[in-house]
């Protein structure tokens, strides 16, 4: 799904991000091998995903279909933290493994990253696809808990 719309705050970012998850579905439900886990699961994104900043002046809120097939930069994968973010969520959701979106930053009025947290083993952990590393993510002053569905 294309659009085009102006940057309000973060919690229009989310809502945004939420119907692009949405749109996701259907192509997640291709890409998760059955019966995966959440450490699989990061391993299979994080090997098909490349980080590439936003162009300037713009925040690309891609889709997983837009992000593997059709993106900005025209290679398959490419994103940044929040289009990492909102493939994420729709595995996991295909996988049925709970999770959640954490939005981080060094202060609550200007967040600066997005990442989701899955429920591995009873234990929220980062699922974080721009760090190398299954349960790693760097310290922040703020941190939001936005609940997935």
């Amino acid at each position: 799904m294309k659009m085009k719309i102006p940057y309000r705050n973060i919690a229009h970012t989310v809502e945004m991000m939420g119907k692009q998850i949405e749109a996701s579905i259907d192509f997640a439900n291709d890409f998760v091998p059955i019966d995966t886990d959440p450490k699989e699961l990061f391993w299979i994104l994080r090997q098909n995903t490349t980080y590439k900043n936003d162009p300037p002046g713009v925040e690309l809120l891609q889709s997983m279909p837009s992000m593997f097939e059709d993106n900005y930069w025209g290679i398959p994968g490419a994103g940044d933290c929040d289009c990492f973010t909102i493939s994420a969520v729709a595995c996991c959701l295909v996988a049925d493994i709970p999770c959640r979106i954490v939005i981080v930053g060094n202060n609550s009025e200007a967040p600066s990253h997005v990442y989701a947290e899955v429920l591995d083993n009873g234990k929220w952990t980062p699922f974080d696809l721009v760090n190398p590393y299954y349960g790693q993510t760097k310290p922040y002053a703020f941190k939001k808990i936005i609940n997935v569905y």
